[in-house]
């Protein structure tokens, strides 16, 4: 570790907020306040990969900030993992930063500046949550996530905004006090640490039925992540403009909960305590139905973007599936599937955005014919769609390849069985979207004004995530590198 390292790891956390505050200071003049934003993206996701060559070698850059009680700090460490998720959340920021000039400018949107400002605190702070040491930061800068997002679900301001933004806060707020805290307090009474440790902190401090409560708590606790019946507040959360809802699904919200529950299995269960014990089996349960059921609530929904968030919230609990598998390749395949899912699903959101700038249809049933008016946009939907299915060339595939190979080499009929239903049922929501856009006339009345694609900055965005999707089929090294030096270290 260099002082170099840790001078990154400080000005990864601070450029946001940083940019931030020029983007307040230049309100009244949008091209600077855009200038502000892509700026301080791109400086992001410069500092972020430029610990990766580090990491990849075996360097754990540290930074310690404030010790808030003896033994307690607010501390980061880059490993592998962090790594993974901090390099998705900075390269999709700079993109969303291009969708979002084209949407917000397209829908003549309000409060603009508010909404730049919000997303780059939420920036910081899943960087935060992504380099956090132990479970006392990874606490501080989930809730600064929470905090930062409400103001972008409620952006509309109208009566489904505010009631929307209600449910989201409610739900997180609430199971990060009742659950994720008393949970960080017994893993400290139990342990003696709240450090992340390669193997866990548990192991001779808790067992039995015990050992099962306290997954419990953190698995619901963790409540980004979406696992059933602690939902609601994604599907509630659409009322958001799309640029919004592309980062409550692919860039920080919701990779928080679910790297974080991958986290808290590997380096405080540890893999191989939760492989002697009994104790969080019924995890792999909890994941497969919320698998199976959230995807049957998605082929019923006729709004476009309610399905995608219930297919979010399917797709989530792969990643839950694959770390309960417990299989050290079902597990690479949970880390693979936090990038493979957010190129796809902020693709498919970009799409969704696209067509209500440009056509103002937001229902699925209105998309007849929509393709021949919006070839690049229903492509890029398609290569998304793909992704989410499982099948290549997208990236999905790697992803769940590598979760379907670990449990059928741990004999988990049950998960495999899941993998293959929800593969139908994604194929079942998705396909006959794509074709009925490419090869279904329009509906008379449904023509719109003759519209084309939406602006050019939409256009843009969508079809570099559509590219990253493909891309990381055939160059899926780094996300695999990162994800074997997780399985190595975790043991």
């Amino acid at each position: 570790m260099t002082p170099d390292s840790q001078e990154t790891i400080l000005l990864a956390l601070l450029v946001p907020l940083v940019g931030a505050c020029g983007m307040a200071l230049a309100w009244k003049r949008a091209n600077l306040r855009e200038t502000v934003t892509l700026f301080t993206s791109g400086l992001l996701l410069l500092l972020v990969w430029s610990l990766v060559p580090g990491v990849l070698a075996g360097d754990r850059p540290e930074l310690r900030l404030i010790e808030m009680l003896p033994g307690l700090a607010i501390s980061f460490k880059v490993e592998p993992l962090g790594m993974l998720f901090a390099c998705v959340a900075s390269l999709l920021w700079p993109i969303n930063s291009i969708y979002s000039i084209g949407y917000m400018r397209g829908n003549r949107e309000s409060r603009q500046t508010l909404f730049y400002i919000c997303f780059a605190i939420a920036l910081s702070a899943a960087i935060g949550v992504a380099f956090a040491g132990n479970l006392l930061t990874l606490f501080v800068f989930y809730e600064v996530l929470t905090l930062s997002t409400y103001p972008l679900v409620t952006h509309k301001g109208n009566d489904s905004a505010r009631q929307g933004g209600r449910v989201y806060l409610g739900i997180l707020i609430s199971t990060s006090i009742l659950l994720l805290l008393p949970a960080i307090v017994w893993t400290l009474v139990a342990a003696g640490t709240l450090d992340f440790t390669p193997g866990g902190v548990l192991r001779g401090h808790l067992e039995g039925p015990l050992l099962g409560l306290l997954l419990f708590l953190f698995m619901f606790g963790i409540g980004k992540a979406a696992l059933m019946p602690v939902h609601r507040w994604l599907p509630a959360a659409m009322v958001a403009p799309t640029p919004v809802s592309a980062l409550l699904h692919a860039v920080a919200v919701v990779k928080a909960g679910v790297f974080s529950i991958v986290k808290v299995i590997v380096y405080i269960f540890g893999i191989d305590l939760l492989q002697e014990v009994s104790s969080g089996d019924w995890l792999l349960y909890v994941a497969g139905f919320t698998i199976i059921v959230a995807s049957v609530i998605a082929l019923r929904q006729d709004n476009l973007k309610r399905r995608l968030a219930y297919s979010t919230v399917s797709q989530l609990s792969y990643v839950i599936l694959g770390a309960a598998i417990l299989a050290p390749i079902s597990v690479l395949g949970a880390a693979i599937h936090i990038a493979a899912h957010a190129f796809g699903k902020i693709t498919l959101f970009f799409a969704a955005g696209a067509i209500y700038t440009a056509a103002h249809k937001t229902e699925i049933s209105q998309l007849r014919g929509i393709g021949r008016r919006m070839p690049w946009t229903m492509l890029a939907f398609s290569i998304g769609a793909l992704s989410m299915i499982g099948v290549p060339p997208a990236a999905g595939f790697i992803s769940k390849w590598y979760i379907l190979s670990g449990a059928l080499q741990t004999e988990q009929l049950l998960a495999v069985l899941v993998i293959i239903a929800s593969t139908l049922l994604n194929a079942a929501y998705f396909v006959p979207i794509i074709y009925s856009a490419f090869f279904l006339r329009e509906d008379v009345g449904l023509t719109g004004d003759g519209h084309g694609e939406a602006p050019l900055p939409i256009v843009i965005a969508l079809t570099m995530t559509a590219g990253l999707t493909i891309l990381m089929f055939f160059m899926p090294e780094l996300p695999l590198a990162l994800a074997q030096q997780l399985i190595l270290t975790a043991k």
